[in-house]
């Protein structure tokens, strides 16, 4: 499976005020793993950066002078894009941009034309109700390094939230049980120690009394807090 992980950054919050996007950020995942193959690309948006968008993402009005427009890039990107599963925080958010870009420059796709779309923060919610799922609230819950992240930026954001993805959906990868190489590319047979059927018995190490004891108390406590009591004492 081709997934990207897709983030922007933009002139304002409003596309509908003429608001443009000025960075695009994305990262590529194979099967659940980072490929490499990363899209960036800074925009000429032909407008002023509002004030309070240069305070979050800090990208100036004079670093993008010399960089290309959107529809100069299009063609790269939409090939980039296609068929992909796409992996956004917020998705309406940039795919509203996007989809504006898109018919500004005349091009006949939208988004959900190219790639289907996964809304990780509509995931967060579900998986996480009730609590903040910010990047950053999402960073530190499950312990993602975003120490970089003074500010915004698409590809920074974008590696970030492949991580924090990943995590989230169960961790790096699948186990590669079928396979002959792992995931580091070394054999499987190279990495896998074999005991020997012939090795002594392990050995069995009762608890104490007080250790029981301990285990009962605990057990107590669960059964008072539990609606449906502690599950070791089910039958």
């Amino acid at each position: 499976m081709r997934q990207i992980v897709l983030d922007t950054e933009t002139t304002g919050l409003d596309h509908s005020d003429g608001h443009r996007i000025i960075e695009i950020g994305c990262v590529e995942m194979v099967n659940r793993r980072l490929t490499g193959n990363d899209f960036h690309q800074y925009l000429q948006p032909d407008r002023e950066i509002d004030a309070g968008a240069m305070e979050v993402h800090g990208i100036t009005n004079e670093s993008l002078l010399d960089k290309p427009r959107f529809e100069e890039i299009v063609a790269d990107l939409t090939d980039y894009l296609k068929d992909a599963e796409l992996i956004i925080h917020n998705a309406p958010f940039d795919v509203g941009f996007l989809d504006m870009e898109l018919k500004r420059c005349g091009s006949s796709h939208t988004i959900h034309s190219l790639a289907t779309v996964i809304d990780s923060l509509v995931m967060a919610r579900q998986k996480h109700p009730g609590q903040k799922n910010t990047l950053d609230a999402l960073c530190k819950r499950y312990d993602v390094d975003n120490s970089q992240r003074d500010l915004h930026g698409a590809l920074l954001d974008a590696q970030i939230l492949a991580d924090v993805y990943l995590a989230m959906t169960g961790g790096q990868g699948a186990l590669m049980l079928d396979s002959s190489v792992d995931a580091s590319g070394m054999p499987a047979e190279e990495k896998i120690r074999r005991l020997d059927s012939n090795r002594p018995a392990l050995k069995i190490i009762q608890p104490t009394e007080e250790e029981l004891a301990q285990h009962q108390t605990r057990l107590d406590a669960i059964d008072r807090t539990c609606d449906e009591g502690a599950i070791w004492r089910r039958r």
